[in-house]
């Protein structure tokens, strides 16, 4: 029984790591991520207290420009150019400059490093927030396993530091609780926090979303369709209804399954999430 549970967790999270190369809400994709279940909660990772690994920003960008067009690396690299040469006053517009041009190109390991060295001069809780939640999305979009440990810490670091300015921030509470629950120290620590952001704030969407794959990659599948429903009730979105569909399936409730990953396709209007729920949809049926 239990090996079968594991079986479907691994069936079901494969599914939705597929999600992430379909969908573009950046901010809520990718927190479910590939990795060997060998229990029906993750396995922590490394510990919020240790101090961020070092990543080298010549190297997150040496690797970035190999993902966009020439042109624009070049004209990177002139603006980095600057960056090194400007005073330390005009430090931070030069700054601001490269992280949004790194965003644009959707880039945002290299995004991240240079908002970090802004929220290190201006040590405000917004600073500190944007800071984080470009951690968190290069997390969510890296497929490098030596990357992705350092930037989650980095991410972890900046959340800790908002806190420190205002630990009332919901914002800075649930972004703290998803890089726990993502794999830095105990995820039940991490669960406390969201929970606490949802206690207060019912309808925050990125708290609850966190909440809702959490109970999917633990294998709580009747309480990820009770958040989800929940998600649903107050904004709809392509990403909500999948997960739906996918805790429903893993149930083996395939008619809700069909219906909610129909409804996901619809929202999306991807051509590819299109082809992926078009053969999941006549899989499912062929089993009814």
């Amino acid at each position: 029984m239990l090996n079968n549970i594991r079986s479907k967790q691994i069936i079901i999270i494969g599914a939705i790591v597929l999600l992430g190369a379909f969908l573009f809400t950046r901010d809520i994709k990718g927190l479910v991520k590939p990795k060997e279940q060998t229990s029906n909660v993750p396995a922590a990772g490394p510990m919020a207290s240790e101090a961020p690994q070092p990543i080298s920003l010549e190297e997150v960008s040496a690797s970035g420009k190999t993902l966009i067009s020439p042109n624009f690396a070049a004209e990177i690299t002139s603006l980095e150019n600057a960056f090194k040469a400007a005073a330390d006053k005009d430090k931070i517009a030069s700054a601001k400059v490269l992280a949004q041009k790194w965003d644009d190109v959707e880039q945002s390991a290299p995004s991240a490093l240079y908002l970090e060295i802004i929220a290190n001069q201006e040590k405000t809780l917004n600073s500190w927030l944007v800071t984080g939640d470009r951690f968190l999305k290069a997390f969510d979009s890296s497929r490098d396993s030596l990357l992705q440990p350092a930037l989650l810490q980095r991410a972890n670091a900046a959340y800790t530091n908002a806190m420190s300015i205002d630990s009332t921030s919901n914002d800075a509470k649930t972004g703290l609780g998803i890089t726990i629950v993502d794999g830095l120290g105990m995820p039940m620590k991490g669960i406390a926090l969201l929970m606490d952001v949802v206690k207060k704030d019912p309808k925050n969407l990125k708290a609850n979303m966190s909440l809702g794959t959490f109970a999917i990659k633990s294998g709580q599948f009747d309480k990820a369709i009770t958040r989800f429903n929940n998600i649903i009730a107050i904004k709809p979105s392509p990403d909500a209804y999948f997960y739906l569909a996918t805790a429903y399936e893993s149930l083996g409730k395939n008619t809700d399954a069909i219906d909610a990953y129909l409804k996901s396709k619809k929202l999306a209007a991807n051509p590819k999430l299109s082809k992926f729920i078009d053969d999941k949809v006549l899989e499912l049926k062929s089993k009814n």
